[in-house]
C-alpha cells in the first residue's frame, strides 16, 4: 500500500508542477472628468477642494503667483509687475485674459476688472487649477 501511495503522490506532484495557472485583471479603467471646455473647471472660490494650493497662495501669495505665471509659460518674475498697478492689477488682469483666450473660457473684461481687483488671491488659485487641469488633460 505504500508504493502506490508515493506513485499516486508523485503522479500529484508532477501534476502540480506542470500546471501554469493564469490569472486575468480586469482592464485599468479610467476615471475622466467631464467639463464643459467653454467654463473654467473649478469655480472662484473652490479653494477647499485643493488646500496645499489654497494654503500656498495665501502664506505665500507673491511665491504663488511667479510660480503659476511659470506655469503658463510665461516669465517667473512677471506677476512682481502687479505692484506698480494702481487699481486693477496689470499681470493678474493680463494672465486672466490670456487664459480665457487660450482655453476659449467665456468670460468678459469688465468681469475680469473686477475679480482681479478685489479678488486677486482667488483668481491666482482658479488660473493654478486650471493649468494643472489642462495640462493634466494634454489641452496647454
Amino acid at each position: 500500500m505504500k508504493s502506490k501511495i508515493c506513485i499516486f503522490s508523485s503522479h500529484l506532484l508532477d501534476f502540480i508542477m506542470t500546471t501554469t495557472i493564469v490569472i486575468q485583471q480586469p482592464p485599468q479603467t479610467q476615471v475622466v472628468e467631464v467639463m464643459n471646455p467653454r467654463e473654467w473647471s473649478t469655480g472662484l472660490f473652490d479653494c477647499l477642494g485643493d488646500l496645499k494650493t489654497c494654503c500656498f497662495a495665501y502664506w505665500c501669495f507673491p511665491c504663488f503667483a511667479c510660480k503659476t505665471s511659470k506655469d503658463y509659460g510665461e516669465h517667473l518674475c512677471l506677476p512682481l509687475l502687479d505692484y506698480f498697478g494702481w487699481c486693477v492689477p496689470p499681470i493678474t488682469l493680463a494672465m486672466r485674459v490670456s487664459m480665457r483666450h487660450r482655453y476659449g473660457i467665456d468670460g468678459s473684461l469688465p468681469n475680469d476688472c473686477v475679480l482681479s481687483s478685489f479678488c486677486p488671491v482667488c483668481i491666482w488659485c482658479q488660473m493654478a487649477r486650471e493649468i494643472e487641469k489642462r495640462n493634466a488633460l494634454g489641452n496647454n
